[in-house]
């Protein structure tokens, strides 16, 4: 779909936020996809987040060759913090978020505005693609639209079915964050965050076209070292599937998918580590406890009930198993 092939000929405004933090090696990048839109009506917030390179001053210069970009300077906060910041500043009648780090196809915000402009909704989604370091690139684009009740949105999201949590790759309507932050201080903020922007609407337009370029780095949150701090996501996870359940209670099976799913992301990034006895003992413990029902549900993912099976053989095999997988996809 395009804004000259269609009805919608008044542009709303649309806000772009782009947190920044030591991207001084893919800023530029990920200005040049922003600016170059095919969709004009823009707002560019970037926030310096107290950077310590020269990503903010690379940010000042494309402004100067860009009226739209506006740079705000900031102490360090963190991601979540830097992401509210630039929303509370927004003009735009339409939010997207883009991470500093990856970039955007040139008809990414055109096609979520369409997509949205069509079935009347307030949040659209696209799809994204993953470049690994080893060269693999992952695409489940599908080329079509739909729009989903709110429930089967979160349903798919818990079951990783095409769907996710991601901040990037939607289009929402500004009001939704009027209630609405991420949380300050939490690593995998998104988790405790989209899923109540959606649950604020009936609908969601949903586009299957792949217009968002996700660049999955050695030392990204989640490939990075372990720490204290990753547990975030057991804590961001229990507390999305708590609140979605009190309102979808019919959503029980996949809220425990999820969950077990977090489990199992926070125990792949202790593999190489001998510390946190503890927290690694409960997270395989939940797992084990909750198994026939994961290895029951129809709709849970394949991996999902392979990686239980392995786990129930022997936490050593399962360990040999994903890290060898893992070493493949990072060339380590």
């Amino acid at each position: 779909m395009k804004l000259s092939n269609n009805k919608y000929k008044t542009q709303d405004l649309i806000s772009v936020i782009i947190p920044v933090y030591g991207v001084e090696q893919y800023i530029e990048k990920c200005l040049n996809s922003v600016i170059r839109q095919t969709y004009k009506n823009l707002e560019i917030i970037v926030v310096d987040d107290g950077t310590k390179d020269k990503s903010g001053e690379m940010a000042e210069s494309f402004a100067k060759k860009d009226k739209r970009i506006k740079v705000y300077h900031k102490e360090n906060g963190g991601l979540s913090d830097a992401r509210n910041y630039g929303i509370q500043r927004a003009h735009g009648e339409y939010i997207t978020c883009i991470d500093s780090d990856d970039y955007v196809d040139i008809d990414y915000i055109e096609y979520m505005y369409v997509t949205l402009k069509e079935y009347g909704t307030k949040i659209s989604f696209c799809q994204h693609r993953v470049l690994f370091p080893s060269g693999k690139i992952v695409d489940n684009g599908k080329g079509r639209t739909e729009a989903l009740t709110s429930s089967k949105c979160l349903e798919r999201i818990l079951y990783h079915d095409v769907l996710d949590t991601s901040a990037w790759a939607k289009l929402y309507h500004r009001t939704l964050f009027d209630s609405v932050e991420y949380p300050k201080g939490m690593l995998f903020e998104d988790i405790g965050t989209t899923y109540k922007l959606i649950m604020q609407c009936d609908s969601i337009a949903i586009g299957y076209e792949t217009k968002y370029n996700y660049i999955l780095r050695n030392n990204s949150i989640v490939t990075g070292n372990f720490n204290s701090k990753k547990l975030d996501l057991l804590t961001m996870t229990d507390q999305m599937a708590n609140d979605i359940l009190d309102v979808f209670p019919y959503l029980k099976s996949a809220t425990l998918r999820r969950r077990v799913y977090a489990r199992f992301s926070t125990l792949n990034q202790m593999l190489d580590i001998d510390t946190f006895k503890k927290e690694k003992e409960e997270i395989i413990g939940f797992i084990k406890r909750n198994r026939t029902e994961i290895l029951k549900d129809k709709k849970a993912p394949i991996r999902d009930k392979a990686a239980i099976i392995l786990l129930g053989v022997s936490y050593q095999l399962y360990r040999m198993i994903w890290k060898n997988y893992r070493n493949r996809l990072f060339n380590i």
